[in-house]
């Protein structure tokens, strides 16, 4: 069962939420003490796995009929076949999450509660974000909100509106992105998507404008931070270019994010241990 619910929380895509902490940890601290605290700690162990387990968790219980039809399922996922381990998995998650808010300042809290909101409401009804086009794509900047918690926690004050607008941008086209495999299998099940909606090439375009939308962003707060994000549109421009099927380079960009996120998290700690 412990295997289940690792397989279900998608080991591959773990650093998708704990990532942005590293990174809002190393740009939130101001001594080389402060990337060892208890919060920084804390956050980049809960956001590794049971937050993975909490927003996986809660994705398949409510997708297990569109589940039925899907592919990834049979090889990279699991399916949920109904056992009563994973709705107990997710609440433990949140309380979890909870505990939390007794070590953070309270400036981090609305970043985590946005983090519960739309985590649960992308998948659960009464919402469920990822049946309405647009909304479905928006609604996933929740991922970057693990790592504006941690920079909060860490600096006791939000977040550049640069890098939280910049980032959102980032998370919508790398969800976008990784719904076009589903394209199909999500027509059949009578899903409505962005990506269903606009369709396989369209989508890419729209990938590649909010990904050099985010690169002009982080730009402005950083011409070496813009330069860096310039990979992901000029990368869609290489798939298309050489017509490479997307539902192959999908599982590239776990690797792709990793050294991005590298780069970028290398170069808070460089100005941690300048300082």
């Amino acid at each position: 069962m412990i295997r289940y619910l690792l397989k279900l929380s998608r080991p591959r895509f773990w650093l998708y939420l704990a990532g942005p902490v590293l990174v809002g940890v190393t740009y939130g601290a101001t001594t080389i003490d402060g990337l060892f605290s208890i919060p920084a700690l804390a956050l980049f162990a809960y956001f590794l796995i049971p937050a993975n387990v909490f927003l996986y968790g809660i994705n398949d219980i409510f997708d297990a009929d569109v589940d039925e039809a899907n592919p990834k399922k049979d090889e990279r996922e699991v399916r949920y076949r109904g056992s009563k381990v994973v709705p107990i998995a997710v609440a433990i998650s949140v309380l979890l999450g909870l505990g939390l808010l007794l070590i953070t300042p309270k400036v981090a809290w609305p970043w985590f509660l946005g983090f519960l909101l739309l985590g649960a409401e992308y998948s659960a009804p009464p919402l469920r974000f990822k049946t309405t086009p647009l909304l479905d794509s928006l609604s996933n900047g929740l991922y970057i909100l693990p790592g504006a918690m941690a920079y909060a926690a860490l600096s006791g004050t939000n977040p550049p509106l640069l890098a939280i607008v910049g980032g959102w941008l980032w998370a919508m086209a790398m969800h976008t992105f990784s719904a076009i495999p589903d394209i199909e299998p999500d027509e059949r099940a009578g899903i409505r998507t962005t990506a269903t909606m606009l369709g396989k090439r369209r989508t890419l375009a729209y990938c590649a404008v909010c990904w050099l939308l985010s690169a002009a962003l982080f730009g402005l707060l950083d011409p070496r931070a813009g330069l860096l994000l310039l990979c992901y549109p000029a990368l869609v421009v290489t798939w298309v270019v050489r017509d490479v099927a997307i539902d192959r380079a999908y599982w590239w960009y776990p690797a792709i994010n990793t050294v991005v996120g590298m780069v970028l998290t290398v170069g808070g700690l460089w100005r941690v241990v300048r300082g």
